[in-house]
C-alpha cells in the first residue's frame, strides 16, 4: 500500500512538472508571435502557428495523465486539490498558446506599419514582455506554492490592462488618417486585447496556486464582491 501510494505522488509529480513545462512552451510561442509582430515577419508568425501543436500535444498527455490517475487512484485532501488545478493550469497554459497563434495570425494582414506608428508597436512589445513575466511568475508561484507570489499577479497584470488601454485611444488617434492606417490600427488593438488576455490567463493560475495551498478558490479581483469570492472549486 505505502508503495502503491508513493507511487502516485511520484507520477502526480511528474504531472505537475511537465504541466508547468508547457508554460516554457507558452513564453516561446508569445515570444515569436510578439517579434512577429514588431519586425512584420511572416515566416515567423507562420512558426509560432504551426508549433502551436506541441502546446496541445502536451496539454492532451497532461489531461490524459491527470484523468489515468484518477481512474486508478481515489486521491483525498491536498492531493485532489493539486489534481483539480493541474487540470485548471494546462488549460490556462493551453489558451495562451492559442492567443499567441491567434496574434500571430493577425501578421500576415497588417500590411506595413503606417507612419507615426512607433509608440503603438513599442507598447505591444512592452506588454509582451509585461505578459511574458507573469507567465514565469505563476509557473514559479505554482511550484514554490507562493502565496504571495501568486496574489502579486493581479498587481502585475494591471500594467498589461493599462498598456492595452493605452493602445486602444492611440490606435483609434490614427486610425482616422486613411482606411489602410484605420485596419493596421484596428489589428494593434486585437492583439492588445490577446496579450491582456494572456495576463488573465496567469491571474487565474495564481489563483489556483491559492486554491491549492489553501482549498478555497477565491477569485483574486471581482468587482461584485470586495475581496474577492470564498468558494469550492
Amino acid at each position: 500500500m505505502v508503495e502503491t501510494r508513493s507511487k502516485f505522488h511520484d507520477q502526480l509529480a511528474e504531472l505537475e512538472r511537465e504541466t508547468l513545462a508547457t508554460g516554457d512552451l507558452a513564453i516561446e510561442a508569445l515570444d515569436q508571435a510578439i517579434e512577429a509582430v514588431v519586425h512584420n515577419d511572416v515566416e515567423l508568425a507562420a512558426m509560432v502557428v504551426d508549433n502551436d501543436d506541441r502546446i496541445d500535444g502536451r496539454y492532451l498527455e497532461v489531461h490524459q495523465g491527470i484523468l489515468s490517475l484518477l481512474a486508478r487512484q481515489a486521491p483525498v485532501a491536498s492531493d485532489l486539490r493539486l489534481v483539480a488545478a493541474l487540470l485548471h493550469v494546462i488549460v490556462h497554459m493551453e489558451r495562451i498558446g492559442d492567443l499567441s497563434v491567434n496574434i500571430s495570425k493577425l501578421v500576415s494582414l497588417m500590411g506595413e506599419s503606417p507612419p507615426k506608428s512607433y509608440d503603438i508597436i513599442s507598447k505591444i512589445e512592452t506588454a509582451g514582455t509585461q505578459a511574458r513575466d507573469q507567465i514565469k511568475q505563476a509557473q514559479l508561484a505554482f511550484s514554490a506554492r507562493n502565496l504571495e507570489l501568486a496574489e502579486d499577479l493581479v498587481k502585475q497584470d494591471d500594467v498589461i490592462d493599462l498598456l492595452n488601454r493605452e493602445v486602444f485611444n492611440a490606435a483609434l488617434d490614427i486610425g482616422g488618417i486613411d482606411d489602410a492606417t484605420r485596419e493596421w490600427a484596428a489589428h494593434m488593438m486585437l492583439i492588445a486585447r490577446y496579450i491582456e488576455r494572456i495576463g488573465d490567463h496567469t491571474v487565474d493560475i495564481g489563483e489556483q496556486t491559492a486554491f491549492v495551498i489553501s482549498g478555497l478558490f477565491r477569485e483574486f479581483t471581482d468587482a461584485s464582491r470586495p475581496g474577492g469570492e470564498v468558494r469550492s472549486p
